[in-house]
């Protein structure tokens, strides 16, 4: 480990090999950092923290201070960052609260500058999220979204695989996979479809999934009746299955159509 001076590093620490650290850095009691990580100037990891391998945390960043939350009653939760994830200038990753214990941010993310993620967020692998975003409690974010800087998501809200939100985005309901959301209200205005192409799916997937929006966003039927014909008219399989399911399981209702 190489490390600059002027830090304060708690002996209860769990410290992996190969770590650069700079200068001016605060990292506490019941922290565990992986192996190859780089830790620039000026940040503040602390208790709780789990911080995978190969991650990068760039200065003014801090991990797992306490929620943001009055319910918080000062229970032992975690912050996890995965393996190689880089934070950005002054991003803040809180713990948990009682609701979920933990809060996630997944493995080979990229959480730009000055962006929050509050207690109980879940980001899955992959994601990207610019710069000044602020995700509320509980917000889940599913694998290879990406979204816009200066985005507002409202605490509870789901955003799906893959989905691309336009920045200075208000969002205050769920976002199912693999499409664009824009305007404001904030509104479906299409599929993903580069996203998707740059995965590696297959024209097939891609046209699955194109059908079931159809049925969900391009017809006068309302969500239930969509849902209905989507399941009477489109051959079950993996993709139509997940959007269904999504839709179905919403908790703070699907965005609708701007068209």
């Amino acid at each position: 480990m190489t490390q600059g001076s002027l830090n304060v590093i708690s002996p209860g620490a769990q410290i992996g090999s190969n770590l650069q650290i700079g200068n001016f850095n605060t990292i506490g009691d019941d922290v565990v950092i992986g192996d190859n990580c780089v830790i620039h100037n000026n940040v503040t990891i602390f208790p709780g923290s789990r911080i995978g391998s190969g991650v990068t945390i760039f200065p003014g960043a801090v991990v797992g201070a306490v929620p943001q939350d009055l319910k918080f009653k000062g229970e032992m939760t975690t912050a996890h960052i995965g393996n190689g994830t880089v934070l950005r200038e002054c991003t803040t990753v809180n713990r948990g609260t009682a609701s979920k214990g933990k809060t996630v941010v997944g493995e080979n993310c990229l959480i730009m500058a000055y962006t929050h993620v509050a207690h109980d967020c879940t980001i899955g692998n992959r994601v990207i999220i610019s710069n000044c975003t602020q995700l509320a409690g509980e917000v889940v974010v599913d694998d290879f979204a990406v979204i816009g800087g200066g985005s507002l998501v409202h605490q509870f809200c789901h955003l799906g695989k893959g989905i691309m939100l336009q920045g200075g985005a208000l969002v205050n309901k769920d976002i199912p996979p693999y499409v664009k959301a824009a305007r404001e209200p904030i509104s479906f205005v299409g599929l993903n479809t580069v996203g998707m192409s740059r995965r590696g799916m297959s024209r097939e997937e891609i046209d699955i999934i194109h059908e079931v929006y159809k049925y969900l966003y391009m017809s006068d039927l309302n969500v239930s009746n969509a849902l209905k014909l989507i399941e009477e008219r489109i051959a079950p399989c993996v993709l139509r299955d997940e959007i269904v399911d999504f839709v179905v399981n919403s908790g703070r209702g699907v965005i609708r159509s701007a068209f």
